[in-house]
């Protein structure tokens, strides 16, 4: 949570078709601005979710990644430019979310994440995006942030398919991660292996960073369900995620 307290005349005129809805106003407005977003991952899918949260005008974005931008990045990864190629992925996503929007402070961290530093990443954030593209880094997201009580906003995309959940760990009964998938399964996926539809990314993406923006203005969630969606049928599917009573992460101890 940042310390703004009112929105100045160019932040009214930027966010105004948002302040014109019912469901944010201007104290849903301010509350964005007020609140710091984590992204974990600033690829296919991290991409259309920084570029849509500084464009709302969530006030504080953390991007957390490793990796350089490469010249087969940019069929998907559209924060970034060609004449970034071979810079950090942090850096040049910075670079073009500030130019976008000049009002929100951006903290790059270029780092390989450790679920070591898991703690201090998360320290202060309102909302943390998965964007990453591998098991390990899920599971360890999901343990960190049910950890610290915030809500997860998890996707994932491969070919022609996406899925999209929050975990609401301000929800003492939400599901976790670990309620999906058990960290023990061994499946892993990767689209440089699968490929994976540009637009797709997008897709799941766009629908990530709107689960944010309603977690942090307390509207409801994903929280629950699983959303599928199959884009080469154009069909969506919701499911029912329950707690799993012997999640290792999420459920209660026996007594």
């Amino acid at each position: 949570m940042t310390t703004k307290t009112e929105l100045n005349d160019a932040e009214l005129s930027r966010y105004s078709r948002q302040i014109l809805l019912s469901e944010v106003d201007y104290a849903g407005q301010l509350k964005l601005a007020q609140s710091h977003a984590v992204i974990f991952g600033l690829g296919g899918l991290g991409s259309p979710v920084a570029l849509y949260l500084a464009a709302a005008g969530v006030g504080k974005l953390t991007l957390v990644d490793f990796d350089s931008v490469d010249d087969s990045n940019l069929q998907r990864q559209i924060v970034h430019r060609e004449a970034n190629i071979g810079q950090a992925k942090v850096e040049s996503a910075r670079q073009n979310l500030q130019a976008l929007n000049r009002h929100i402070e951006i903290v790059a961290v270029n780092a390989k994440m450790e679920e070591t530093a898991l703690p201090g990443l998360l320290k202060n954030a309102d909302v943390v995006l998965d964007c990453t593209d591998n098991f390990a880094s899920r599971f360890a997201l999901n343990r960190a942030c049910h950890a610290a009580k915030i809500p997860l906003v998890s996707g994932a995309a491969i070919r022609w398919e996406g899925q999209l959940t929050t975990y609401d760990f301000r929800d003492a009964n939400s599901p976790c991660y670990q309620c999906l998938y058990k960290e023990e399964s061994g499946m892993e996926l990767t689209c440089s292996q699968n490929g994976v539809l540009a637009p797709v990314v997008g897709m799941i993406g766009s629908m990530q960073a709107i689960e944010a923006v309603k977690a942090l203005l307390g509207k409801p969630t994903l929280s629950g369900k699983l959303m599928i969606v199959d884009a080469y049928t154009m069909h969506i599917r919701t499911l029912n995620l329950k707690k799993d009573p012997h999640c290792k992460v999420c459920s209660e101890p026996s007594a």
